[in-house]
């Protein structure tokens, strides 16, 4: 009896396998649709019994058809729905296996890397991809040189860079999530390949698109105790992201750059914080054409070295406030002076309320700072700053912006003396 009911599975695989075979594209599309509606979540000996020990058959037919279409995108996405069954199957890794002997890895990578491919198809290669790399560092590791292993080309870490292009020209929230949860994957528990990973997160950095700079900020904050050292290279494309006018984003660089005080780079982040706090005069007449075409409405759009300044004494005000060592570095470095410079930028008001609050903290912490300001301002301007440091700037005269442009104040030799 159970020998008949074998034969009989065996005779409905092998119809279905013949149907395949001689089936057009819209027969082949009903059966994986079929077979993805049937088999979700089945275990890798659900299916063989499914299949009636051929499921590797139908799996190889799958994984050939891919290779051939994935170019034009003839059911793409039902086809990677089938293979992400197969890929994710508990104690199915003969078909895992199956699939990278074939280079599946590459043909995922370069689906993902497709102009002409739509988003929900990239986000289904992004899915195979993530059933892939959580197999274990091996298969991480495959992920990650598959380019050189498939092609015999030399490119090093093509899967890291495929991925990370990805998450920096898609116009899909959800398919940028998916690169980013596959790049701190391959960051993790992949030794070989760790530094490459941060790398690729620190190139993203300068990428046009708000979410990418967003998600790459965040997720080198979880790498960057896992490589230990800090890439120099970081500090540029980090205190750009302060430019940007998404607050989401310099949320994250500002939460990066208190991360990095633990690391040898702090030293220069503090040196060009302070440093963007008095722009040099270059930058500030370099507008955009647009804003001095006379034809064009006159707006106000603020300079981006503006909205650096004031996102750097914002920055300043903050890793001032966590830790007096940093402070101290910072009047060592005449974050007096340019604070006081930025106080008296009357172009940017931003500017000049976050330079104002941070350096009222100053002040109150250390009484030399206090003595150095009052001087520099006067007793009138000291007493409006210190009675309401917040909205100073809504009052300031040209008079009084003048003063703190201008003012003389250099106590780094004298910070030692700080009760």
């Amino acid at each position: 009896m159970g020998s008949a009911k074998q034969q009989s599975a065996i005779s409905k695989i092998m119809g279905l396998l013949q149907e395949w075979d001689k089936g057009s594209k819209v027969v082949r599309q009903k059966i994986l649709q079929d077979f993805v509606a049937q088999n979700q979540h089945k275990t890798g000996p659900e299916l063989e019994q499914e299949f009636a020990q051929a499921a590797s058959l139908f799996l190889t037919r799958l994984t050939a058809w891919l290779r051939l279409t994935y170019m034009i995108g003839t059911c793409l996405n039902e086809q990677l729905r089938a293979i992400s069954i197969f890929l994710s199957a508990s104690s199915g890794h003969k078909y895992m296996a199956e699939f990278l002997e074939v280079g599946g890895v590459l043909t995922l990578l370069e689906i993902i890397g497709l102009k002409q491919a739509k988003e929900v198809d990239k986000l289904q290669a992004l899915n195979c991809l993530i059933c892939i790399a959580n197999a274990g560092r091996k298969y991480k590791e495959l992920v990650c040189e598959s380019y050189g292993r498939y092609m015999e080309l030399v490119c090093e870490s093509y899967g890291i860079r495929a991925v990370a292009e990805c998450l920096a020209k898609s116009k899909s929230e959800e398919t940028q999530d998916a690169c980013r949860n596959i790049l701190l994957m391959l960051a993790q528990g992949n030794p070989k390949f760790e530094v490459q990973v941060y790398k690729g997160l620190i190139a993203l950095l300068p990428c046009s698109s708000p979410k990418a700079q967003q998600m790459a900020a965040q997720s080198l904050r979880v790498i960057q105790p896992v490589v230990k050292n800090a890439n120099p290279n970081i500090v540029e494309p980090l205190l750009n992201l302060l430019k940007t006018l998404h607050l989401e984003v310099q949320f994250e660089a500002i939460e990066l750059i208190k991360e990095l005080m633990e690391y040898e780079v702090s030293e220069t982040i503090l040196q060009k914080l302070v440093s963007l706090l008095r722009p040099s005069k270059e930058e500030i007449v370099k507008r955009p054409e647009i804003l001095e075409d006379p034809d064009v409405p006159k707006i106000n759009a603020p300079l981006p070295v503006f909205v650096q300044q004031a996102a750097a004494a914002k920055t300043i005000g903050i890793l001032s406030r966590e830790s007096n060592e940093i402070a101290e570095k910072l009047i060592q470095l005449r974050v007096t002076h340019n604070l006081l410079y930025s106080m008296g930028n009357m172009d940017y008001a931003d500017s000049q309320r976050q330079s104002s609050i941070s350096l009222e903290y100053l002040c109150r912490t250390f009484p030399i700072v206090d003595e150095h300001v009052k001087e520099a301002m006067g007793d009138n301007l000291y007493d409006l700053f210190m009675s309401n440091p917040e909205g100073l700037y809504m009052t300031m005269t040209h008079v009084q912006a003048d003063v703190l442009v201008s003012n003389k104040v250099n106590i780094p030799k004298l910070v030692d003396r700080v009760d």
